[in-house]
């Protein structure tokens, strides 16, 4: 995501809890617009959140603890979200510029990834005390984690490498060089992979998370700054935000093919997706965001409207289908927006 980090944080820093708290043409999958000036979604709450009304960056549900895990990377924290009551439950301080975030729910650990040190955080999902740290590469920002190999991949931006850690103990097992800079990763438990949004040239790349030998690179033409990733397995489908030209590029993972390209808001960051209603959702740094549902293997647009200033992150709660957008300043507060999807309106 588009941020520079500030001043580097004494890593001996103390922890603090807080207890509270058009289509574009291209072959494979058919597209189709709806109305552009609606989104199918009503909103439900906002869920004020600690800390100063600054950024946002990514986001992940526990389904296991219905908890929301929250980087708020201005405050340098991660905020907790307790799903059923829609209350803030918990704040850990002094993450330094926060931008992944990842839940074990298997495990019972969170991750985060602290950019203003370079480190990786592992914290218990319930209690929040930390588990440990461990050093990453240049500017950590993505996460994701392999139950598998019981490894968590982070996407080094800088760098553009992905390291490889050891979930229990943080202890790293490779790092992997992919390109110049390295955008988001997701791990792929159908056919055991970790995939990788990079550039230049802008590409999705898979690894093998058992030994980290590349195994295929897929151009995404049409794409300028791949970035955002997400993974439709049962489907077989990749989503790759491209943040430069506002553009959504789609591949299949069976035969790493290009299979489309559709436009988005301005400067497209975090994705999500509904699984039982098959929709996805594209938060942008323009605050526009896209719904988009795939029907029959077409991808067809529901909706795309400015859902509010810096409404660039979004996950979804795959029980309730309630969606979470964080907004860094309302009547002067941060809260979490949520939202929940409606009927599309005619085209």
């Amino acid at each position: 995501m588009k941020w520079l980090p500030r001043a580097r944080r004494d890593v001996r820093r103390r922890w603090t809890l807080l207890a509270l708290v058009p289509m574009l043409g291209l072959p494979g999958i058919p597209t189709s617009p709806s109305r552009p000036d609606r989104l199918p979604l009503r909103r439900v709450a906002d869920v004020r959140l600690p800390g100063s009304p600054s950024r946002f960056d990514y986001q992940d549900v526990d389904p296991t603890r219905r908890r929301l895990f929250i980087a708020h990377l201005g405050a340098s924290q991660l905020d907790v979200v307790d799903l059923d009551q829609r209350t803030t439950v918990g704040a850990v301080q002094h993450v330094a510029d926060v931008h992944g975030v990842r839940a074990a729910p298997d495990l019972g650990v969170v991750y985060a990834s602290a950019t203003g040190t370079d480190e990786i955080i592992a914290l218990d999902a319930t209690t929040l005390q930390m588990r440990f740290r461990a050093p990453a590469g240049d500017f950590p920002d993505g996460l994701t984690y392999d139950p598998a190999n019981a490894r968590v991949f982070v996407s080094n931006k800088n760098s553009g490498t992905i390291t490889a850690l050891d979930a229990h103990t943080g202890q790293p097992a490779q790092t992997i060089k992919l390109s110049r800079e390295t955008g988001n990763v997701a791990y792929d438990p159908v056919d055991p992979s970790v995939f990788a949004a990079v550039r230049p040239p802008d590409e999705l790349v898979r690894v093998d998370p058992s030994n980290g030998a590349i195994s295929a690179r897929t151009r995404l033409r049409g794409c300028s700054g791949a970035h955002g990733v997400y993974l439709e397995e049962s489907m077989r489908l990749a989503f790759v935000a491209c943040e430069r030209n506002s553009r959504l590029a789609v591949v299949d993972l069976t035969t790493m093919t290009q299979r489309s390209l559709a436009k988005v808001g301005e400067g497209p960051d975090v994705l999500a997706y509904d699984a039982e209603l098959q929709r996805l959702y594209v938060a942008a740094e323009s605050g526009v965001v896209t719904i988009f549902q795939i029907r029959a293997s077409s991808l067809v647009q529901l909706g795309r409207a400015r859902l509010a200033p810096h409404a660039h992150s979004v996950a979804v709660d795959q029980a309730t289908h309630d969606v979470f957008f964080p907004l860094q300043d309302v009547n002067g507060h941060p809260v979490v927006r949520v939202m929940h999807p409606t009927a599309p309106s005619p085209a």
